[in-house]
């Protein structure tokens, strides 16, 4: 049998909650507590009511005393994780002038961060631009040559050609004194930049070439210049000694007289050389015509 039923009256007329409502004191609820003010069950007759019915939280459970709960109001026998000992550790503290309000983490951080890199990267990219360019236009400066107003000071060290090779240099690059000077207003000259020395038609002016051989022996000396449509000589000095004939400048080009952009030409004669360290000088003595410029030396082989 169940709680309730002693076997006298239909299932309909039990009730499966009535242990919620029946006093403990008697068996199967026959009996009510002299505290729940019910009636004791009949056998046959259906019940009609059960314990009255009271607030919520003045039901009585066994024989313990009432107790009333009002909301708002701390239960004793609960109490907050934080108001135990050490159970304040688990929780952050919120951070000061934040309302009381835990700090935000996350994308803000990130969103600064992300910002920061882009910037680093595109001063980068622009450094990296902006030197490249510098480096290109100092480059091709620096292939433009010397200026009509630049001094060039050429070494006193003898240029030193690759093996198997003979000496050549540029007439700028030649040691100038007696009033020779570089120049480039006259266009046409076959040196970087269209350079050449000027100033040759001063008595005293001259150009000095210094240069090693691999070998003594007869070699060819080779002179760029340029003359207005006339010819010209300046007179030749090897290794100290002067050449009793003048080199021959001459308006090879055929150009118009006055026209020095026109008479850009070559001439040689033959010098004899030592083995090791040699100058040659070419300069503008008196007897001379020395109406020309020049743009290049160099030796060839007889």
């Amino acid at each position: 049998m169940t709680a309730g039923n002693n076997g006298a009256d239909t299932p309909e007329n039990d009730d499966p909650f009535a242990y919620l409502y029946r006093s403990e004191g008697g068996e199967g609820g026959a009996q009510g507590s002299a505290g729940d003010g019910a009636a004791a069950r009949q056998p046959g007759v259906p019940r009609t009511s059960y314990n009255q019915v009271r607030a919520v939280g003045q039901r009585q459970y066994g024989q313990q005393a009432p107790q009333q709960v009002t909301y708002g109001q701390q239960n004793a026998h609960y109490a907050a994780p934080e108001t135990l000992p050490g159970g304040d550790r688990t929780r952050s503290a919120p951070a000061p002038g934040n309302g009381g309000q835990e700090p935000r983490r996350g994308r803000n951080g990130l969103l600064i961060g992300a910002v920061a890199v882009v910037a680093v990267v595109c001063i980068g990219i622009g450094v990296a631009m902006f030197t490249n360019g510098m480096g290109s236009k100092s480059d091709e400066a620096g292939e433009t040559g010397p200026s009509a107003s630049d001094t060039v000071k050429p070494s006193d060290k003898p240029a030193k050609p690759k093996p198997g090779e003979l000496p050549k240099e540029n007439a700028v690059g030649l040691k100038l004194e007696g009033g020779a000077t570089t120049a480039k207003d006259i266009p046409g000259a076959r040196s970087p930049g269209g350079a050449y020395v000027a100033g040759m038609n001063t008595q005293g002016a001259a150009a000095t070439w210094s240069l090693d051989a691999e070998e003594s022996g007869k070699f060819k000396l080779w002179v760029g210049y340029g003359v207005p449509g006339k010819d010209a000589n300046l007179t030749l000095n090897v290794n100290g000694k002067a050449d009793s004939r003048p080199i021959r400048l001459k308006n090879f080009a055929h150009a118009p007289e006055g026209a020095w952009d026109k008479g850009w030409t070559r001439s040689w004669q033959y010098v004899q050389l030592n083995k090791g360290t040699n100058t040659i000088k070419l300069s503008c003595e008196s007897g001379n015509q020395c109406d020309v410029n020049l743009d290049k030396v160099w030796l060839a082989r007889d």
